[in-house]
C-alpha cells in the first residue's frame, strides 16, 4: 500500500479559521480520541471507526484551501492516535515556506517525542497535554493554561512567540461556520458562559442548538 492509499480518519475541514493560530487557516479536525478530558467541546470527535478516506483523498480536497492559506491547525479528536497517518499527512501536505503547521494534542510532549509526527520537523507549534476544566483559562489558544505551548522550529518561533503571553480578553474571538446541511461549528477557544451566550442568542434567531460538550464522569 502506498502512502496515498493510507487511510486516515477525519471529522471534518474547514477554511478559513481566525481563531487558531495567526491568519487565515485551513483546520482539520482527526476523528478518534483516546483520551476523552472531561468538560471536552469536541466529544463529537472522540468516536473511532468513521469519517474514514484516503490521505490521496484528502490532499484533493485541501488543495484549493490550501493556496490561500496562511498556516494549518490540526486538532480533533486526538491527532496522534492515528500517528501513521498523521506522520503520512505532514509529509504530504505541500506547504510554502511561509505556511506553517500548529498541531494540538492531548498528549504530554514527553510521550510524544518518539513519535515520527514530532521528529519529521513539520510540526512548527505543539500544544499539548489534556485539558482540565478547573485550571485557569488564561493564555491564548490554550482550554486551560496546564497546556503547554512548543515552538519547534524558526517559523514556529517567528509566528507564534506572540502566543507565550496571557490573553487580552478583548481580543477574545470565536469562529462560527456553516456547513452545506445546516451544522454549526464552532472554532476557537470558548469559555463556559461563551457557550450559553451563543446558545442563548441562536436559539432566539430559531436554530435548533445541540452541543457535544463532555461530561464529568
Amino acid at each position: 500500500m502506498t502512502s496515498a492509499d493510507l487511510r486516515i480518519a477525519i471529522s471534518r475541514l474547514h477554511f478559513p479559521v481566525t481563531t487558531l493560530g495567526p491568519g487565515r487557516r485551513l483546520g482539520l479536525w482527526f476523528q478518534g480520541c483516546s483520551i476523552r478530558c472531561a468538560g471536552c467541546i469536541s466529544a463529537d470527535t472522540w468516536r473511532s471507526g468513521s469519517a474514514d478516506t484516503t490521505l490521496a483523498q484528502l490532499l484533493a480536497q485541501l488543495a484549493p484551501w490550501l493556496q490561500q492559506a496562511d498556516g494549518v491547525t490540526i486538532s480533533g479528536g486526538e491527532p496522534f492516535d492515528q500517528p501513521e497517518a498523521l506522520a503520512a499527512l505532514l509529509d504530504a501536505l505541500p506547504l510554502q515556506p511561509q505556511q506553517d503547521v500548529l498541531v494540538y494534542s492531548g498528549h504530554p510532549l514527553e510521550r510524544l517525542q518518539a513519535t515520527a509526527a514530532l521528529r519529521s520537523g513539520r510540526i512548527d507549534a505543539l500544544i499539548c497535554d489534556p485539558y482540565v476544566g478547573s485550571a485557569p483559562q488564561t493564555l491564548p489558544l490554550r482550554g486551560s493554561d496546564n497546556q503547554r505551548l512548543f515552538l519547534l522550529t524558526a517559523r514556529g518561533r517567528e509566528r507564534f512567540a506572540q502566543y507565550a503571553q496571557p490573553l487580552d480578553e478583548r481580543a477574545r474571538a470565536l469562529d462560527l461556520m456553516f456547513d452545506d446541511d445546516g451544522s454549526v461549528w464552532l472554532a476557537g477557544i470558548p469559555r463556559p458562559q461563551d457557550l450559553q451566550r451563543l446558545r442563548a442568542l441562536l436559539q432566539a434567531q430559531g436554530h435548533r442548538i445541540t452541543t457535544s460538550e463532555a461530561k464529568t464522569e
